[in-house]
């Protein structure tokens, strides 16, 4: 599972990430998970509004910090 949170650089973002990697963590998901800084890879994403998660292509959250808790749900989804 590729994982991609993209912002940049922001507390916003930084605490996504964290989120994301606290969510794996608590799932023992074995993810590459990445932060994207540079605003034209956003837009290569199709990503609008930050932050933003990026799960295998897809964006599943943007514009808010999911809690862990919203995380560990949709990634269980996806395993």
């Amino acid at each position: 599972m590729k994982i991609v949170v993209a912002g940049p650089g922001c507390a916003r973002c930084h605490a996504t990430e964290q989120n994301v990697i606290d969510a794996c963590a608590a799932l023992d998901i074995s993810a590459d998970i990445s932060h994207e800084f540079d605003i034209k890879q956003f837009a290569k994403l199709g990503v609008r509004v930050t932050p933003a998660v990026v799960v295998d292509g897809k964006i599943i959250v943007a514009g808010k910090i999911p809690t862990v808790d919203e995380l560990r749900k949709i990634l269980s989804g996806l395993k």
